[in-house]
């Protein structure tokens, strides 16, 4: 039996970072009065240990793993992950509450439930009942899926073991605990120690373990920082409450790429595949609107159309108000500056207000030639040609830089009808269109505005 000492330290709730002593202000993130205290055990580890008595081999005489990977009835979810679910791997899934962590867990945990194999259910959160009641309502029967209302990690190792599940899901893992370490469920000792032993015992058993973690405000997955570094995979379930689709980004993938993404629909059966999320996003979309336009947006390495809208009213207070809902206000902050200064736009008496339709978020800076254009149609009151997309990165000097994967997005655009394209002249001249899309070579605003707001622009 491993020897076990202990000591109290202090941790921090931010960042994670530990002191051996109690300060007013983290010294790592500059966090004030974020320190809780914690009992840190450390455990001596005899000449049994897995872990040390693995002797150092030659690298090239190491065999490059063959081993399959488990398939997912998902299309969406095994891109994110590069194709299915690693054997031993631990996958952490974080995301707001409510967002749908636990129906994609259980959804997933149902697939992989067989005649020959079974999936076990760790939750800390709701009883077997709460379970059984979602999992009716997504048509789950749970034959061979087995549900286990736990908080003590110890007891759930246990069944672990005893059951040699082909899947395990722990929900969540702020609310799973050892009651050997001396702090609550939840904190940074807890949370991390309970990684530790759930990453010891998929390596060991060679059995994937998914693990759903709750965000903070700012998004970020609550506990230490470390936790990310910890497992294999670190995935983040995005959208807004308020609107059916849902996006699953890879953040980190220890066996596969991390430029996927995954686009769901949160029906009544649960979070449902959207093969065409193009066509889906811009099925309300009504033509001729003032203010709105198509932008197409990499979500990983897939294009994806959206509508960006734009609303600009007069306000009577002497500080117009900036909203962006869907992408970084300091990006509509820029833009905004941008018209002001190098088009002359009037905006400082003018409320201005910005929203992706579908409840995505926009990250990359390309969107910015759309955002400005939809910006400068509600302030003109007039709409944006039918049929236009628009890709470009805007500068501080009113220039319009180029885009990448320039093709797939405008491949992506004429597969929905869409006939002409606004992009920047630095686009390479040997650049080849859609055959059934017209070019716009554009150097800066001015040049885009005549072309997108003016009824018949020339084509190049």
């Amino acid at each position: 039996m491993p020897k076990t000492q202990s000591k109290t330290t202090y941790v921090c709730n931010e960042c994670g970072a530990t002191t051996p002593r109690w300060e007013g202000r983290c010294s790592r993130c500059g966090t004030w009065n974020s320190l809780s205290s914690a009992v840190q055990h450390k455990q001596r580890f005899g000449a049994s240990s897995t872990i040390l008595s693995r002797p150092p081999v030659e690298l090239s005489s190491v065999p490059i793993s063959t081993e399959s990977r488990l398939p997912l009835t998902s299309p969406e979810f095994a891109r994110v992950l590069g194709g299915g679910l690693v054997p031993g791997s631990l996958v952490l899934l974080g995301g707001e509450p409510g967002i749908g962590k636990s129906t994609l867990l259980l959804q997933t945990a149902a697939d992989l439930s067989a005649p020959d194999s079974c999936a076990l259910y760790v939750s800390g959160e709701e009883s077997e009942h709460q379970v059984k009641m979602r999992a009716s309502r997504l048509g789950i029967h749970g034959a061979n899926l087995f549900v286990h209302a736990a908080n003590d990690l110890n007891a759930a190792l246990q069944s672990m073991d005893r059951m040699s599940p082909s899947l395990v899901i722990i929900d969540s893992i702020q609310t799973v605990f050892f009651s050997e370490v001396g702090s609550s469920p939840g904190s940074p000792t807890q949370v991390r120690e309970a990684t530790w032993r759930l990453l010891e015992w998929s390596k060991s058993s060679g059995v994937p373990v998914m693990i759903s973690g709750h965000v903070t405000k700012e998004g970020a997955i609550a506990g230490p920082r470390m936790l990310e570094h910890i497992v294999d995979v670190v995935l983040y379930l995005e959208g807004d409450a308020y609107s059916p689709y849902r996006l699953l980004r890879g953040e980190k993938n220890r066996f596969g790429s991390t430029n996927e993404t995954g686009i769901f629909e949160m029906t009544e059966k649960g979070l449902v595949d959207v093969p065409d999320p193009s066509r889906a996003l811009l099925s309300e979309r009504r033509p001729g609107e003032v203010g709105s336009i198509i932008v197409p947006v990499m979500e990983g390495t897939r294009p994806i159309l959206v509508e960006v809208q734009a609303l600009t009213s007069m306000t009577p207070f002497n500080l117009p108000r900036r909203t962006a809902n869907g992408i970084d206000l300091n990006r509509l902050l820029l833009i905004t500056a941008v018209l002001s200064k190098r088009m002359g736009a009037r905006l400082s008496n003018q409320d201005v207000l910005v929203n992706v339709i579908g409840g995505l978020r926009i990250r990359e800076p390309s969107a910015d030639l759309a955002v400005a254009l939809a910006i400068l149609s509600s302030l003109k009151n007039k709409p944006v040609r039918d049929g236009l997309v628009a890709v470009g990165e805007v500068g501080l000097g009113g220039e319009v830089r180029s885009a990448r994967h320039l093709s797939r997005r405008l491949q992506e655009a004429a597969h929905l009808g869409l006939d002409t394209g606004i992009i920047p002249v630095t686009t390479p001249k040997d650049f080849v269109s859609p055959a059934n899309m017209a070019l716009i070579r554009i150097s800066n605003l001015s040049e885009a505005v005549k072309a997108a707001l003016e009824p018949s622009p020339q084509k190049l």
